[in-house]
C-alpha cells in the first residue's frame, strides 16, 4: 500500500473539470495546487473545453490533457490516472456529471478514472438553483455521499445572467482549503476519508474579538482565524455539520458551513450561549479578549493637553470567560463535548506549558489545545500544539499545517468522546 501524503506538497492530484462556465475559477485552483507543490493532472470533459481550452490546463499543470479513453491507449491512461492519484477534486461538477458518477458511467477519461481511483474524491457542484434543488440531483448527491464521496455545498450568490441563489461554485481559495482538508484527513479501510463525524453538529469559534474604546479605536489581537477555519474544513470533509462563529475573519466561508459573524467578546458569548445546546461539540478556537472598555466613549478620545504629553486613562473590565461558563452550564452532561484553545508565553518562573496545564485544570474543558506563541504563529500556515486533558496531562502532539493540526484535534475529540464520533 502506498504511503499517504500529509500535505499537498508532492501529492498527485487529479482535477476533473465539468462542462460549466464556472470552469474559469478552477484555473485559479490548479494554480494554487501547483504553487503548494502538488503534481496536478487536469482531466476535462469534452464539454468543459467549450469554456476553457486544453492549452490553459496544460500550461497551468505542466502536463498534457487527455479527454478520451482512446488517447494514450498504450499507457492505459484512464487506469493509471486513477491509480496514481492521492486526491481527486472535481470542480465544477455539473448535474450531468453527477448523474454519470452516480450510475458509474465510464464513457470518458474522467469518469473512467473515477471508477479506478481509491483516493479521496472532493466534488464541487455548480449549476442553477433550480437544477441544484431538483429531486434527481439531490438523490444523486445523497448517493455519492453515502459512498464516501465528499460533495461540497455550492455557494450562494450571482449565477449566470441575472440569476442569484444556491449553485455558485465556491471561490478558489475555499476549494483549495477543502483540498488541504481532504489530503490530510484520516483514511477509512478503502483509502477514502474517514467520515467519523457524519450527522454530528460542531459549533466552532474562530478569529479574534474587537473591543471598542471609541468610534474609531478598539482593543484586538493578532488571530487570523486560520486555525478555526482549518477545523471547519476538516470537520466538513469528515461529515460533520458545522456552525462557524467568526470574529472579524476575512476568509471565504467553508462550503457547507453555516456562518455567524460577530465582533466583540459579548457578541461571541451570546451566540455560543444560544447555540451550544444544539451542538455535539463546542470548539473554542477563537481568541477572545480578556478585557474590554469599562465604558465605551461615544466620541473620539481627544488629545486635549497643550503640551502634547499627557495620556488619557482608559478603564478596563473583564469579559465573560466563555469557555469556563460553557463547562459550568453543561452541568456534568456529556454534550456538548468542549475543546478550548490556549495561546501562551512563559511568565516569570513559569513556562508556557506550565501555565497551559494550570489553565486546563482551571477551565476543566474536555480538551485544551495549547500552543506556545513565543516564536509567533498568528497568520502563519503552520502550527505546533499539545493537546491536554482536563487534568493538564498531555494526550497528543501535532505539528505541521494548520489543517493537519485540525485533524489531530478532531482525532482526539472523537477518541475521547465516542458520542461525537
Amino acid at each position: 500500500m502506498k504511503s499517504l501524503p500529509r500535505s499537498l506538497e508532492g501529492a498527485r492530484v487529479l482535477v476533473g473539470i465539468g462542462g460549466g462556465i464556472a470552469a474559469y475559477k478552477t484555473a485559479h485552483l490548479v494554480r494554487g495546487l501547483v504553487a503548494e507543490g502538488a503534481d496536478v493532472r487536469v482531466v476535462p470533459t469534452t464539454a468543459s473545453l467549450e469554456f476553457v481550452g486544453a492549452a490553459t490546463w496544460e500550461a497551468l499543470s505542466h502536463h498534457p490533457v487527455l479527454t478520451s479513453v482512446f488517447e494514450d491507449v498504450d499507457e492505459v491512461a484512464h487506469v493509471r490516472f486513477g491509480q496514481e492519484a492521492d486526491l481527486v477534486v472535481i470542480a465544477p461538477a455539473t448535474a450531468d456529471l453527477l448523474a454519470r458518477m452516480r450510475i458509474g458511467r465510464a464513457d470518458d477519461m474522467l469518469t473512467a478514472s473515477l471508477l479506478v481511483t481509491r483516493a479521496p474524491v472532493v466534488v464541487a457542484p455548480a449549476m442553477h438553483t433550480e437544477m441544484w434543488e431538483h429531486d434527481s440531483v439531490r438523490e444523486n448527491v445523497a448517493m455519492l455521499r453515502e459512498r464516501g464521496v465528499t460533495v461540497l455545498e455550492p455557494a450562494v450568490g450571482r449565477l449566470t445572467g441575472p440569476d442569484s441563489g444556491a449553485g455558485r461554485l465556491p471561490e478558489p481559495e475555499a476549494l483549495l482549503d477543502a483540498a488541504r482538508a481532504a489530503i490530510t484527513a484520516p483514511r477509512d479501510g478503502r483509502g477514502g476519508i474517514r467520515r467519523d463525524l457524519v450527522g454530528r453538529e460542531l459549533l466552532i469559534t474562530a478569529g479574534g474579538t474587537r473591543e471598542d474604546l471609541d468610534p474609531v479605536r478598539f482593543l484586538a489581537n493578532h488571530s487570523s482565524g486560520k486555525q478555526g477555519w482549518a477545523l471547519a474544513h476538516a470537520a466538513l470533509v469528515r461529515g460533520a455539520r458545522v456552525h462557524l462563529v467568526a470574529a472579524n475573519v476575512a476568509l471565504e466561508t467553508p462550503p457547507g458551513a453555516r456562518r455567524t459573524d460577530v465582533g466583540s467578546a459579548a457578541e461571541l458569548a451570546a451566540v455560543v450561549a444560544e447555540q451550544r445546546g444544539q451542538a455535539d461539540a463546542l470548539v473554542m478556537a477563537a481568541a477572545v479578549a480578556d478585557f474590554t472598555a469599562a465604558e465605551r466613549s461615544e466620541a473620539k478620545i481627544k488629545k486635549d493637553d497643550a503640551d502634547g504629553e499627557s495620556v488619557p486613562a482608559i478603564a478596563l473590565r473583564r469579559t465573560e470567560d466563555i469557555l469556563r461558563h460553557s463547562v459550568l452550564d453543561r452541568a456534568g452532561a456529556a454534550r456538548p463535548a468542549i475543546v478550548g484553545f490556549a495561546a501562551e508565553t512563559g511568565a516569570g518562573a513559569s513556562s508556557a506549558l506550565e501555565l497551559a496545564r494550570a489553565k486546563a485544570r482551571r477551565k476543566a474543558a474536555d480538551l485544551l489545545v495549547f500552543n506556545d506563541i513565543s516564536a509567533g504563529v498568528f497568520g502563519a500556515a503552520d502550527n505546533s500544539v499539545r493537546v491536554l486533558d482536563r487534568d493538564g496531562e498531555e494526550v497528543a502532539r501535532a505539528e505541521g499545517s494548520k489543517t493537519a493540526v485540525a485533524h489531530a484535534v478532531l482525532d482526539e475529540l472523537a477518541a475521547l468522546h465516542p458520542e461525537v464520533s
